[in-house]
């Protein structure tokens, strides 16, 4: 299934400038959005993931029904003050300031297999902390996935030591 038609494209959001992939279109269209999680599941199954990580909040869409699809764990990477536990965080830039994630300590075991997973790639800055909060907990990571991966923003290029994979390229 071509699943770019699907996208949405909004211009000048959040910002002027910005042309904004909005995957809402994608989403409530069931079909697409089961095509997207079985394309996804399809590009990282010979990994042999132990657990996906996602960042909140378009992560945890992708990343929990891959997990689903793939038959292995889910670990949400949530904005500060979400969880209820002891957590470790990682901060990031955004465009329009900075954030944190924050991951509970005991979400990954020291050697355990992780895929982390976000619906776009673009420059990076949410992975880049969802990374750090991986190697903190010695986990190891195996690649990195995304349903959309802008190309033109050379996201990847900031990542050139992890496999990178993505369903949908601009």
């Amino acid at each position: 299934m071509d699943l770019k038609p699907k996208i949405r494209e909004i211009m000048d959001f959040p910002k002027k400038g910005i042309n904004f992939k909005d995957i809402t279109t994608l989403l409530k269209d069931g079909q697409a959005f089961r095509a997207s999680i079985k394309s996804m599941a399809e590009l990282i199954r010979d990994r042999k993931p132990d657990l996906i990580v996602g960042p909140e909040a378009r992560g945890f869409i992708v990343g929990a029904p891959l997990a689903y699809e793939l038959g292995i764990g889910f670990v949400p990477a949530r904005k500060s003050g979400k969880l209820p536990y002891k957590t470790i965080h990682a901060k990031y830039q955004l465009e329009y300031g900075n954030d944190v994630l924050e991951m509970h300590i005991d979400a990954i075991n020291p050697g355990q297999k992780v895929i982390i997973v976000d619906d776009l790639l673009a420059t990076g800055g949410t992975i880049f902390s969802t990374i750090e909060l991986v190697k903190q907990l010695k986990g190891d990571i195996l690649a990195l996935a995304f349903l959309i991966e802008l190309t033109y923003l050379n996201g990847r290029e900031h990542l050139k030591e992890y496999d990178i994979y993505s369903v949908i390229r601009y």
